[in-house]
């Protein structure tokens, strides 16, 4: 038990350790009860097969609203796939379900704002997506070759630095219905450039720790259904990490 308490002290902000320790207790209450029957336990492969369907199915539904370009699927996806991930935390065990809705809705709110940012600037899909692909994979690297180890401190880290930035973006939210918006934020000179290059760079330290999660989650022997909601918050990581991408491949576009 003590090693578990170690894994769910250390989280993705989606991935709580209320959200894995209710899992696991789950997974213990029924193969202690239930004799002659052994819960299905997670596994990496099946977290990562799991993370490819809701990629393939939320570029399906991007390709779909981009070519629509409609505000009210966009804001839809965005809302719904909110509402989606707030349930899903509560009832972990609808993760199969949930998880390739959100995926679904997601891909509204990322093919609307892409056609967005297209529309104003030329290419700038390509970059983005380029660019997203690359961090993927060099954060991946570095977490495959122990470049980049995933501790308590560093976890308890990118967990303060990803809270404090959604601090920020719900002030920034909630003042807009006023007309007011926070200075620097995704603006441009070299404080906004500033801002948006440690945002990405938290952005993309949050991979790190949804690749460990998928590890522990399958040494620790959390329930099957937690493929999905880990492949969910992946997910989640990806979409954050492109969107802000595309915010300052913009930023760069418009000082030209």
């Amino acid at each position: 038990m003590s090693r578990k308490k170690g894994f769910f002290q250390s989280r993705n902000p989606v991935m709580s350790e209320k959200a894995f320790q209710k899992a696991s207790d789950q997974v213990l209450d029924a193969d202690m009860t239930q004799a002659g029957t052994q819960t299905d336990r997670m596994t990496v492969s099946g977290a990562v097969n799991k993370s490819l369907l809701l990629g393939a199915l939320m570029i399906a539904t991007a390709v779909l609203s981009y070519a629509a370009a409609n505000p009210l699927l966009m804001w839809g996806g965005a809302i719904g796939g909110l509402i989606v991930v707030l349930i899903a935390t509560f009832k972990l065990e609808y993760s199969p379900i949930l998880a390739p809705i959100y995926a679904a809705l997601e891909g509204l709110f990322v093919g609307g704002i892409s056609a967005v940012y297209a529309s104003a600037f030329d290419g700038i899909i390509f970059q983005a997506v380029t660019l997203t692909s690359a961090v993927f994979f060099l954060m991946l690297f570095f977490y495959k070759t122990g470049i980049i180890k995933v501790t308590q401190k560093l976890r308890s880290g990118i967990i303060m630095a990803t809270g404090a930035i959604f601090v920020v973006y719900m002030l920034n939210f909630v003042l807009s219905f006023f007309g007011i918006n926070l200075p620097y934020l995704h603006d441009g000179g070299m404080i906004g450039i500033g801002i948006s290059l440690l945002i990405i760079g938290v952005a993309a330290m949050n991979l790190l720790l949804d690749f460990d999660n998928f590890d522990k989650g399958e040494q620790y022997g959390a329930p099957a259904y937690m493929e999905w909601f880990s492949a969910m918050g992946l997910l989640i990581t990806l979409v954050w990490l492109y969107i802000e991408i595309l915010r300052l491949i913009a930023i760069f576009s418009s000082s030209d």
